[in-house]
């Protein structure tokens, strides 16, 4: 097999989202025998698994329609169709999004015709089902192509993009990693952001990365997505995956040699971002202040000196700089000024 696509699915069969998915996906050019699409259902609570069984009936050469036993959210549905593949490449694709009809043909050719051993693209943000670009985001950039040197490789971790926009070599995804109970534990099981946690290691397995600049990947926006969700649940999780970026770099021995890259990544997933998510007073979040004191803390345990690394100084905002310091100092000083400031803007707005 030449491809395998792994499609995680949870409660997608709403707005017919499931159905665009597949159908742009059994509708690739490529033939039969030369790519296999895994979708995996992760215990909807809609109809989202009769969907895809009725796929599998109608494309049984190149759909396979799993259903896990629990509920492990992304990456235990992504454990269980890489434990299913049999592909020389690996591809994963979001639920609710869509690809261009020869989407892998092209990005296989790419890979033939350099020798790459990962393959990329650019993608669109959509608000509706269609196939005309709506606002571009280049995943990546041409600076991080070619064969891969230090040079290259800190650039590739500092701005990794999205891992669903892009195909892989099969070793780069598993590594060293052994089948066990029908599945290869790749990805954190039980937490979202799941992503974050592996990206560093698989881009420093990579030998040769190509990018085609167009946007060949369809990224739908809409209210339900994990990226649009505020809850405490949900920041927990970043932080998980925040140590696991950790976890990872010292389990492959990389953590040093690219210390300011990881530290920098760490600082934005861990604690920058999922800070100024719980700060806003109408998120709610459950023991805010606690919850963002332990936080700070366990920043400053990780990476004492993070605030002098230097693509923190660079790529910060200046008041998320200021705001940060003063945490730093003082947990009670930032947390009421922050809240002050917060009411104040609200009654100009």
């Amino acid at each position: 097999m030449r491809l395998s696509v792994i499609v995680p699915v949870y409660n997608m069969a709403g707005e017919d989202k499931l159905k665009h998915c597949l159908d742009s996906l059994v509708n690739q050019t490529l033939p039969d025998g030369e790519i296999e699409i895994i979708a995996v259902d992760d215990c909807s609570t809609d109809n989202s698994f009769e969907i895809m069984q009725e796929y599998e009936k109608e494309y049984p050469q190149r759909f396979i329609a799993l259903h896990s036993p629990v509920n492990h959210h992304q990456g235990g549905a992504k454990n269980l169709g890489l434990g299913a593949s049999s592909g020389e490449w690996i591809g994963f694709i979001d639920a609710d999004d869509w690809v261009v009809p020869d989407y892998y043909e092209r990005l296989l050719k790419k890979a033939d015709e350099t020798g790459a051993d990962m393959v990329g693209c650019d993608y669109s943000l959509v608000n509706h089902y269609t196939f005309e670009p709506g606002q571009v985001v280049h995943n990546n950039n041409s600076g991080q192509t070619g064969i891969m040197d230090e040079a290259k490789y800190k650039k590739l971790l500092l701005d990794t993009g999205s891992l669903v926009v892009k195909i892989y070599k099969r070793n780069i995804v598993l590594g060293k990693k052994e089948l066990k109970n029908g599945k290869y534990e790749v990805f954190p099981e039980d937490i979202f952001y799941e992503d974050n946690a592996v990206s560093n290691t698989w881009m420093l397995r990579v030998k040769h990365f190509e990018y085609i600049k167009e946007p060949l990947y369809f990224y739908f926006q809409h209210d339900a997505s994990t990226v649009h969700t505020i809850s405490k649940k949900n920041l927990e999780d970043r932080m998980a995956a925040g140590r696991q970026i950790i976890s990872e770099a010292r389990e492959n021995g990389y953590l040093e040699k690219y210390k300011p890259e990881i530290e920098f990544m760490y600082t934005v997933l861990f604690y920058v971002n999922t800070l100024f998510s719980a700060m806003p007073i109408e998120q709610h979040i459950e023991d805010c202040y606690s919850f963002t004191k332990s936080m700070g803390q366990e920043m400053k345990k990780a990476f004492p000196d993070f605030q002098a690394n230097p693509y923190y100084i660079e790529r910060i905002h200046p008041e998320e700089k200021k705001l940060i310091g003063m945490q730093m100092k003082s947990h009670f000083l930032f947390y009421v000024y922050y809240r002050l400031l917060w009411f104040y803007r609200g009654l100009r707005r």
